[in-house]
């Protein structure tokens, strides 16, 4: 597998679909449930996830044209990659059970629920896993901080990419959960620790991985990813986001018109997407393997 950008929109897209079915659960199971949400969740799940399995399968070189590739690779248990199939093959089997369920009765199964739950954070998780087992030492891909990040931000971009079209399609269901609200103030600043922590943690390597990391947070923090790294993520993805979630709930409580709240809590969901794909972008991009000597 080649890490690039290609790479990122598959973690973006795996990190989506995890998030939005958490959402989806949460959905069904609030005091004042919201159907039409955790239907919207559930199509969002199915189709991220489905297309990202798809950029796995062809930048693993795979695809149409050497399929038993693919299939041999899910066979070798002791590779990561192979396990994240068969993770994320499971958890599109659950959230499409899910939603047949939800079409048909209404109402779907508290255990599969919690089954798909654990689904998720495992895909949320795998993601970081991913590039932390890497066959390259890459001090910026750090196994302790980097899955833990990316379930933070595969929650905040799947709640955002889930509230996104139910702004569009069941507008009376977007502000029927109260978690929503708080969730959206919590995260940013939740992520903004995380990278912070991930960060700090690269420029205290020593040894022989003491340049590869100096290097990778320099490129992010004053390098040739700085103004991408500044203005993309932490602007655009963390404090866009929280600044107009904020703005929203005053003029929500000043009782000004709706479709000014409205039209705020859309542009920051689009931050928060923007600022989900950026993330994994940057990680990628700016990560330089250790050289030893």
């Amino acid at each position: 597998m080649v890490w690039d950008g290609f790479v990122a929109f598959y973690l973006f897209l795996a990190g989506l679909g995890a998030g939005a079915f958490v959402l989806g659960v949460l959905a069904g199971w609030a005091k004042n449930p919201a159907p039409r949400m955790k239907k919207i969740a559930f199509l969002v799940v199915l189709v991220t996830v489905a297309v990202g399995t798809l950029v796995l399968v062809f930048d693993a070189k795979a695809g149409l044209g050497n399929p038993m590739r693919f299939f041999l690779l899910v066979t070798n248990l002791s590779s990561v990659m192979a396990w994240g199939v068969i993770i994320l093959s499971a958890f599109l089997v659950v959230a499409f059970v899910d939603l047949v369920i939800l079409m048909v009765k209404k109402k779907t199964p508290k255990a599969l629920d919690i089954v798909g739950l654990a689904l998720s954070v495992c895909v949320a998780a795998y993601t970081g896993v991913l590039l932390g087992d890497a066959g390259v030492a890459f001090p910026l891909w750090n196994m302790a901080v980097l899955p833990i990040l990316f379930v933070v931000s595969a929650a905040s971009t799947g709640f955002a990419a889930v509230l996104l079209v139910t702004r569009l399609a069941a507008p009376d269901e977007a502000a029927g959960l109260p978690l929503l609200a708080k969730a959206g103030l919590v995260l940013p600043v939740l992520e903004l620790v995380l990278v912070v922590v991930l960060l700090a943690v690269t420029a205290s390597v020593q040894g022989s991985a003491a340049e590869a990391a100096a290097a990778s947070v320099g490129a992010l923090v004053s390098g040739a990813y700085a103004v991408p790294f500044w203005l993309g993520f932490v602007g655009i993805g963390l404090v866009l986001p929280f600044c107009l979630e904020l703005l929203g709930r005053r003029k929500a409580g000043a009782g000004e018109a709706a479709g000014s709240s409205k039209a705020l809590a859309i542009a920051g969901e689009l931050g928060v997407l923007v600022g989900g794909f950026m993330l994994r972008y940057l990680v990628i991009m700016a990560a330089l393997p250790v050289v030893l000597a």
